[in-house]
């Protein structure tokens, strides 16, 4: 007979180890196997009681509980391990399981099931995403599409706009013409769409417009930036006014991403809180009702 170990911190802090012996007979067929299962609740139950009783959390009893015998010593996923050792315990006893735990228990039987494909799916999605954005108009689909991204979006707009007026800057400043310094920026954009705007702006150019009216045809630059380009092109200060935009959006950066970081981790903490607490109330359901049954 198999004895399943489990040691913890009692609420007064005081440190517990003990043993609990339990039949591991497999057969739950006739009426002997039912007898062997509903013993194996019994002491499933009682080992459960006294874990809780010594102040363990729940997702070590579970893992205890999951554990077949001692001499294994192994800890196990949650939907890998413990939730098919409740599955095997539920349907020895013939037990009705309520909507939640079947709903979980599907979730388990399929990712251990469909693992395998899950994993060449995934891989098969990433190799067509990069052959996708590897072509001209997949690159301008996706950047487009992060562009109008609600949150993602104007960061990503930040960034582009504070990326073309550092390197357009610089290079006015080093003496590089416009033409050729808007050249140089639209391929150094890191956004398709951004690079259209620029060597749309660069055609303009040509046609004697401003930088300013160019840009601001494009749509894509902020009205902000476009009529403080044309403030640096009237006082012939171009370089240096854009310097200072790039200097804004890159403050703007830092602050957006910042608050973003700050609104995403207790975002993820409680996501992730309530997928597990949804795990283990669906799994704790039937075992309640059976312990009410069995007392």
């Amino acid at each position: 007979m198999p004895t399943f170990a489990y040691a913890g911190r009692t609420r007064a802090g005081e440190t517990v180890s003990r043993e609990r012996a339990g039949d591991a007979a497999a057969n739950t067929k006739g009426k002997a196997g039912k007898r062997v299962a509903a013993k194996n609740l019994a002491v499933f139950t009682r080992q459960f009681s006294v874990m809780i009783d010594a102040g363990l959390p729940l997702v070590q009893c579970l893992d205890i509980l999951g554990a077949q015998e001692t001499d294994k010593n192994f800890s196990a996923v949650i939907l890998w391990k413990v939730i098919p050792t409740f599955v095997s315990l539920f349907s020895g006893l013939g037990a009705e399981l309520p909507v939640p735990t079947r709903v979980v228990i599907a979730l388990s039987e399929n990712l251990v099931r469909r693992f395998p494909f899950l994993l060449v799916l995934g891989g098969a999605a990433v190799y067509g995403f990069r052959l996708c954005y590897g072509t001209g108009t997949g690159r301008r689909m996706v950047d487009g599409i992060l562009l109008k991204m609600p949150v993602l979006g104007p960061i990503v707009r930040k960034i582009a706009v504070a990326r073309f007026c550092r390197t357009l800057g610089t290079l006015v400043s080093s003496g590089v013409p416009t033409l050729d310094g808007l050249e140089i920026t639209a391929k150094a954009a890191g956004n398709a769409v951004v690079e259209n705007a620029v060597m749309l702006t660069r055609k303009g150019i040509e046609r004697r417009k401003t930088v300013s009216a160019s840009l601001k045809e494009t749509g894509v630059f902020p009205p902000m930036v476009t009529q403080m380009i044309g403030v640096g092109e009237a006082t012939g200060a171009l370089d240096t006014m854009l310097a200072k935009i790039a200097d804004f959006y890159e403050d703007e950066v830092d602050t957006a991403v910042a608050g973003l970081l700050t609104l995403l981790e207790p975002i993820m903490i409680a996501l992730l809180g309530a997928i597990v607490a949804g795990i283990l109330i669906a799994m704790y359901l039937p075992i309640f009702d059976l312990i009410s049954k069995l007392t």
